[in-house]
């Protein structure tokens, strides 16, 4: 990345923290625009609409009185009549949305190579840079070791997953959502570690000829492992081409806050509730996907933070509906020998049946799709294990799927975002900038804040010093040039370890 280019991320106001106080003047600070982004756009001279995530009530403004707001406290932009606003938006352009998502097996014989494309990805398995060279024949070795038992557990979901035919669906659906509310626009799917493969969707938006396109990756929460690293290949294929540089975009890179998914998310919670005999002795049970601690504690990464409001968000809502039962959060799917989030969803299961909770409603809070973790982990080991610790009534929330309430805010989430939608690429320069900067996790969120500060140069991975990062990765070089300083001299039999006596002469 060059480090003097400026990077500005305009962010949709829905992307923004859905607990902000308003200001004196009524105005809610967290989601003033910058109007000189929009200073050539024909969107100032019809009006401006986008939405406020937590529930003010919204009416239409024009852009006259945005432009004498923005003179003092910045535009206050708000929901209203989709039927004028949109038109506005949209206008000759033609719109396109790309949902992104992990992928998955559709047979057991595309098992092992969707593993290798998962771990050898740098977001999934971080390896320092002097030792980059080994992601592929350390993710070719994993992927190999693990295809056996991965293929078990795909058999026993029907030989694959379900998961692009789901997102399949959503799509589609999605597009009917926009298409009802006034934006024809084109909804694509492009999967990270399994087709279709993001690259693929991106060669079909060009021979569409999009040119207004919304990213939203399909995962409610943000991470460095999952959002991060679809964007983070996206933003590499953008600069490789010049058709890409030049087609206006934006991303949404988190929704979990938003109140149709929250709503959504409530429904199905209380739909399963009615189902046990006793639905108020329930305990609710928030199963998320993990990340490594490292990604949070040393990266940034802001999944956790992100994760827990959004429980809280959910259990609001409940209580909203008189629905007071006891909850708790836990993470799933660890893998290999490092730290992960805790508590472990296996674990706490355990220590709940320990503590005599009889009846355990399982929620899949990070998915939005029916998938291995799902089907198998939640559905098949996690209800073994539940039973086994002593919990009598199980039972567990679909994934949202095409649930209506979803799909219609996820609609209402891009039209949201087309006020954004190139803003800031007004020359060939500033449409270069990065989708994702390389740098951390909160160097990514204060890109969209609401001041859009300039991002500081990218952080530098590898460190020497006497910092504590730099002591731990120069203690581990050194370890390995003396393995490496041993290996040489046993297989020659000869070096400073031989001349010194230390090892004997051949």
């Amino acid at each position: 990345m060059n480090q003097s280019m400026n990077i500005r991320i305009q962010a949709p106001p829905s992307l923004l923290p859905p607990r902000a106080k308003l200001s004196s003047q009524g105005t809610c600070p967290c989601i003033r625009v910058q109007m000189e982004a929009f200073a050539n756009s024909n969107l100032l001279k019809t009006a401006l609409v986008a939405r406020c995530s937590f529930g003010l009530s919204s009416s239409p403004i024009n852009a006259e009185r945005s432009l004498n707001c923005s003179a003092q406290l910045g535009a206050l932009v708000t929901s209203g009549s989709q039927d004028v606003t949109t038109n506005a938006l949209v206008g000759n352009e033609k719109i396109g949305v790309l949902l992104l998502n992990l992928g998955g097996p559709e047979t057991l014989d595309d098992v092992q190579p969707f593993l290798f494309n998962l771990f050898a990805d740098p977001d999934i398995i971080r390896l320092p840079r002097l030792f980059r060279f080994l992601q592929k024949p350390l993710a070719q070795f994993i992927s190999v070791a693990r295809a056996p038992k991965s293929k078990e557990g795909y058999a026993s979901i029907g030989g694959g997953s379900p998961l692009r035919r789901i997102t399949d669906d959503q799509a589609e659906d999605l597009r009917k959502s926009l298409c009802s509310k006034n934006v024809p626009a084109k909804v694509y799917v492009g999967m990270r570690y399994w087709h279709p493969f993001t690259e693929e969707a991106i060669e079909q938006i060009k021979r569409d000829g999009i040119t207004k396109l919304v990213v939203l990756p399909l995962y409610p929460q943000f991470s460095i492992s999952t959002s991060g690293s679809s964007l983070r290949l996206l933003e590499a294929i953008f600069r490789e081409d010049e058709y890409l540089v030049n087609m206006q975009h934006t991303v949404i890179p988190s929704w979990y806050q938003r109140e149709g998914y929250i709503k959504a998310m409530a429904n199905l919670i209380e739909k399963e509730l009615e189902k046990f005999r006793s639905p108020k002795e329930v305990m609710i049970f928030f199963s998320a996907h993990g990340v490594p601690l490292a990604y949070v504690e040393e990266a940034g990464d802001p999944y956790k933070a992100e994760m827990e409001e959004c429980v809280d968000l959910i259990m609001e809502d409940l209580e909203k509906r008189k629905i007071n039962n006891s909850y708790t959060l836990a993470y799933q799917s660890r893998v290999g020998p490092v730290e992960w989030l805790r508590p472990y969803t296996d674990e706490t299961i355990i220590e709940l049946g320990r503590k005599g909770v009889k009846s355990l409603l399982a929620v899949p809070i990070s998915f939005v799709s029916e998938h291995i973790e799902t089907l198998e982990e939640i559905d098949v080991e996690y209800k073994e294990l539940a039973l086994e610790s002593g919990i009598k009534n199980w039972g567990r929330v679909p994934a949202l799927g095409c649930e209506p309430t979803f799909i219609s805010d996820l609609a209402d989430a891009v039209i949201d975002s087309l006020p954004y939608v190139g803003a800031m690429a007004v020359s060939n320069l500033e449409a270069r900038q990065s989708l994702v900067p390389l740098g951390s996790v909160e160097e990514l969120l204060a890109a969209y804040d609401s001041q859009r500060r300039e991002l500081p140069p990218p952080v530098v991975v590898w460190e020497w010093g006497w910092t504590k990062s730099a002591e731990t990765w120069n203690g581990r070089v050194a370890m390995l040039a003396v393995f490496f300083v041993l290996l040489l001299e046993l297989a020659t039999g000869k070096g400073f370890l031989h001349q010194w006596g230390i090892l004997p002469l051949a």
